[in-house]
C-alpha cells in the first residue's frame, strides 16, 4: 500500500506524520479482512489498535479511509486480503467465459494454473492443499 501511494502524483505520503501514514495502512488492511469484527479471527476492536500504534483512534481511521478511497480499496479486496478470506469470497473466484459466469474453482488444474499465472485469480485452489505457498 505505501508503494502504491508512493507512485501518485502528487504523493500523498509527502504530507503528514509517518506514523500517522503506517497506522492508517494497518487499519485499512485489517478493515479489508475484517479485523475489528468480533466474529472473525483475527479479531482486534479499532481502538485498541490505535492504542497499539500509538495514535488518536479517529487520525488512524480517517486515514485509513482516505488511504482506501484513494486506491480504490473495499471490503475484501483481493489484493489484500489474507488467503483464508479469498477463499470465502466468491468474486474472487467469478471470471466471464463466452458469456457465462464460471467459478475458477471448479475448472480443471490446468486451467486454473493458467488463470493463475495470468493474474486473474490469486492461487491454484486445485494445489492449495498440497503446497500452502502457491500464490500468484
Amino acid at each position: 500500500m505505501a508503494a502504491k501511494l508512493a507512485r501518485k502524483r502528487p504523493s500523498p505520503l509527502t504530507r503528514g506524520d509517518r506514523d500517522i501514514w503506517a497506522a492508517g495502512i494497518v487499519y485499512a488492511i485489517g478493515r479489508v479482512d475484517f479485523l475489528a469484527d468480533p466474529n472473525h479471527t483475527p479479531y482486534l476492536r479499532t481502538d485498541e489498535l490505535a492504542r497499539l500504534l500509538g495514535v488518536k483512534q479517529t487520525t488512524m481511521t480517517n486515514k485509513g479511509r482516505f488511504i482506501m478511497d484513494t486506491l480504490d480499496i473495499g471490503l475484501m479486496d483481493p489484493e489484500y486480503s489474507r488467503r483464508d478470506m479469498l477463499e470465502h469470497n466468491p468474486m474472487v473466484w467469478l471470471l466471464e467465459i463466452d458469456g457465462l459466469l464460471v467459478d475458477a474453482r471448479h475448472l480443471p488444474e490446468a486451467i486454473q494454473v493458467e488463470l493463475c499465472r495470468h493474474g486473474l485469480i490469486p492461487y491454484v485452489p486445485a494445489q492449495a492443499n498440497d503446497d500452502q505457498t502457491t500464490r500468484a
